[in-house]
């Protein structure tokens, strides 16, 4: 079932080709100015994966323009869950450095199968980590995980995680140069299009119609808990810009506040 209204007069040629047989079933264009629509996503808050930096907030986060905008700053924020002499690490820094935003549909949709279309633009600079990443239903990595975008440390990188033995992740990893795609200083001011492709059969990921990586389903099989693919069943959206921890790289010589802009997420399905 497609949403009416939805797709602009001035839309630009989609690469890589759409299926007619896919239909629009949500999306958000992010029109207007004001908050991010709350009831297409939930925000992640504080401390929240891979020691990274930031301070995740809903203050970085808002529509301006028609555009999603996630802003990443550079300011301290003190961090409530401190304690000190915790082995945790979210609880062992008494502030972050930096804040930052991470919108996801966990909880509120999820979608089997279908294609993702995201248009996005971003400055691939030292310690930013922007990227729209999927996530299935139940504890990582078991529940699988796509990135369609992740950028750090100047490379693109579109990868496929499920569980490996004794709870460990598997990867399928696409890593590409930046300077594979940023052909002039123009890049950074352009919107570029991101497309996940998925069914039972291979899931496709591209930049601007380019391949950046894809993975045979029947390739796919969990080795930790039941020997099951994750990507027979339901993922999530997210959204962010992280900043920093150990794949990020150092953001200390990147000025701020630096954004990282959506102009559409768009997911369609094929009827049944």
């Amino acid at each position: 079932m497609s949403l009416p209204g939805l797709l602009r007069a001035e839309e630009e040629a989609v690469q890589p080709p759409r299926d007619p047989a896919y239909q629009l079933v949500w999306a958000d264009e992010f029109e207007g100015d004001g908050p991010v629509d709350e009831t297409k996503w939930r925000f992640e808050e504080g401390f929240v994966r891979n020691h990274e930096l930031q301070w995740y907030q809903k203050d970085n986060a808002s529509r301006k323009n028609g555009l999603l905008v996630i802003e990443g700053r550079r300011e301290k924020v003190k961090n409530p869950r401190f304690e000190e002499g915790s082995r945790d690490w979210k609880k062992q820094r008494w502030e972050a450095d930096y804040t930052s935003s991470s919108i996801t549909t966990m909880g509120k949709h999820d979608w089997t199968f279908g294609r993702f279309e995201v248009r996005a633009r971003f400055t691939p600079l030292s310690g930013l980590w922007p990227a729209i990443w999927t996530t299935g239903r139940g504890r990582w990595p078991h529940a699988g995980e796509i990135d369609i975008l992740e950028y750090y440390s100047g490379r693109i990188y579109a990868n496929f995680c499920w569980a490996g033995k004794h709870g460990r992740d598997l990867w399928n990893t696409g890593s590409h140069s930046i300077g594979r795609f940023v052909t002039d200083d123009s890049w950074k001011d352009r919107f570029h299009l991101w497309v996940l492709e998925w069914d039972e059969e291979k899931m496709t990921v591209w930049l601007d119609g380019e391949v950046l990586n894809t993975q045979l389903m029947k390739h796919v099989k969990n080795q930790d808990g039941p020997a099951i693919n994750p990507f027979l069943g339901p993922q999530a959206f997210r959204l962010n810009m992280a900043i920093g921890g150990p794949q990020g790289g150092d953001p200390s010589k990147t000025e701020f506040p630096q954004r990282y802009e959506v102009d559409y997420v768009r997911i369609y399905q094929k009827d049944g």
